[in-house]
């Protein structure tokens, strides 16, 4: 996990205003935009467009907005807490992502956990976990050997967040028959039982370090009667044997909508070609405009448990029944995917640290790749060391929030997305099952900032989280910004 490392000065901004939040937004933004124009190398307020929910052209329901009544203002001093929840996890933690407590260098560690569960019948749910740990060495674990002789797992359910009555807890055996490598991660897959009565549950994983005590942990919601398409089906490889637990695949590649009893039947696909918007600034708090609907560009028919390719890139929808809410979504991308290497893509994340100006430009180039390396190199004063060092620090965080925060658009578009490269990981986080509050409090000079992402029901995907925004970030985000146009941050 990238580590945020440029110094922030963090000041209290009072909320307290004659004029109304907009009026004092727009003049905010203007002073700070002009003197950007004018000083080239200095920080920016992104372009500030609205991200869109995606809906079927069937649909009519509205987006809501992410603030709720009663939505605390960001906490930018010590001593203030963001919204109650129930499940704290300490580290980085990251979409799905658990934390680790007691993080030190030179032992083993796991990194991040992310959980899917699957309805096997009535009476039990298989839960699939990618697991990314590395060794004393810093090198990833890739043998479920090694894995197993370094870590434990165990589990307990709850009836819900706010709710510690046990239902049900237990270990789980790590063998060479529920362990297995997949690329840069390590997949385990263990039964759980539905406790008497329960038709939901929230399952508490903790995986501990043998030698030094060191802990992560991961919750997941469990849903025992599932009526759901994606509770029960999800996305597998080609072999059908280890479960892809992202909402994405790239161009070509030959997938498996499977089941865990390998049941046989169709699934109705739509394709549609939108470009979603990218995520606006946290400090943009104009009402949300209304909901777009998607045209359907094309259709296709899938046998679930069977492999088929998808040729075309787009957003892809996989339902029972064309009269169902809900059913799986993917994002079907390029080769490269989740890096971004073609320069008419590259231009694309650069906008949460630039101006609306500076975009345009970019836009209207005849030659992007040229205009690129020139916007690059300008910010950073013709150094090219110090750019390419930025650049690498900045692309490498797109290409994770990619790869953890892709929905039903590009991760990098989401407002996790959004957060993550700008900020990095966040050092704590705070969870349950309406909101998700990313907790930064070990920056040099930063007492504590909070972002609170609420859940918002998408027919897409379950994960869909939406940024509390606040005018209060302004003397928070700007500062990074500028870190990121002067080099100051370059890992």
């Amino acid at each position: 996990m990238r580590i945020l490392s440029a110094l922030l000065v963090i000041c209290f901004l009072s909320a307290a205003c004659s004029s109304s939040k907009k009026t004092q937004q727009a003049r905010a933004n203007a002073a700070y935009d002009a003197r950007t124009e004018a000083q080239r190398n200095q920080g920016n307020r992104p372009a500030a467009s609205r991200p869109e929910e995606a809906q079927r052209s069937n649909t009519g329901t509205p987006r809501d907005d992410s603030r709720r009544p009663g939505d605390s203002r960001p906490t930018v001093t010590v001593g203030q807490n963001p919204a109650p929840v129930k499940v704290m996890t300490d580290g980085p933690a990251l979409g799905t992502t658990p934390t680790v407590s007691g993080k030190a260098a030179g032992e083993w560690m796991v990194t991040s956990i992310k959980g899917k569960f699957l309805a096997t019948d009535t009476t039990s749910v298989r839960v699939y976990m990618d697991i990314t740990a590395k060794s004393p060495t810093g090198e990833p674990v890739l043998n479920p050997t090694d894995f197993t002789e370094h870590f434990l797992i165990a589990y307990v359910m709850y009836p819900d967040y706010n709710n510690r009555e046990r239902l049900g807890y237990g270990t789980v055996p790590l063998t060479t028959q529920n362990i297995s490598a997949q690329g840069d991660h390590l997949t385990l897959m263990f039964d759980v039982k539905r406790p008497k009565d329960a038709a939901n549950a929230v399952l508490l994983t903790e995986i501990t370090e043998t030698t030094n005590g060191t802990k992560a942990r991961n919750d997941l919601s469990l849903r025992f009667k599932a009526t759901k398409l994606s509770d029960r089906f999800t996305l597998f490889d080609k072999a059908g044997k280890q479960p892809q637990l992202r909402n994405y695949v790239n161009v070509g590649d030959t997938v498996i909508i499977r089941d865990v009893n390998g049941t046989s039947k169709p699934l109705y696909g739509f394709r549609y070609r939108h470009d979603f918007e990218a995520a606006s600034s946290p400090m943009n708090t104009s009402p949300r405009p209304a909901a777009k609907s998607l045209t359907e560009d094309s259709t296709l028919t899938i046998t679930t448990n069977k492999p088929f390719v998808i040729p075309r890139e787009g957003l892809y929808y996989f339902l029972e029944d064309t009269t169902d809410a809900a059913g799986i979504g993917l994002v079907v991308a390029d080769k490269r995917f989740p890096k971004l290497t073609r320069p008419e893509k590259l231009i694309k994340p650069v906008l949460y640290m630039s101006t609306s100006s500076e975009i345009g430009e970019l836009n209207q180039a005849q030659d992007t790749k040229k205009a690129f390396d020139r916007y690059w190199l300008s910010l950073m004063s013709g150094n090219e060391e110090v750019a390419r060092k930025t650049l690498k620090a900045y692309f490498d965080r797109v290409e994770e929030a990619n790869r953890l925060f892709t929905s039903y658009k590009e991760g990098w578009k989401t407002d996790k997305g959004m957060i993550y490269i700008v900020l990095g990981a966040p050092d704590r986080v705070q969870r349950n099952r309406e909101r998700e509050v990313w907790v930064y409090n070990r920056r040099a000079n930063v007492s504590e900032v909070n972002f609170t992402f609420t859940k918002k029901p998408n027919q897409f995907v379950e994960d869909h989280y939406e940024l509390v925004r606040f005018i209060e970030y302004q003397p928070v985000w700007y500062p990074i910004v500028e870190a990121w146009r002067t080099g100051t941050i370059r890992e």
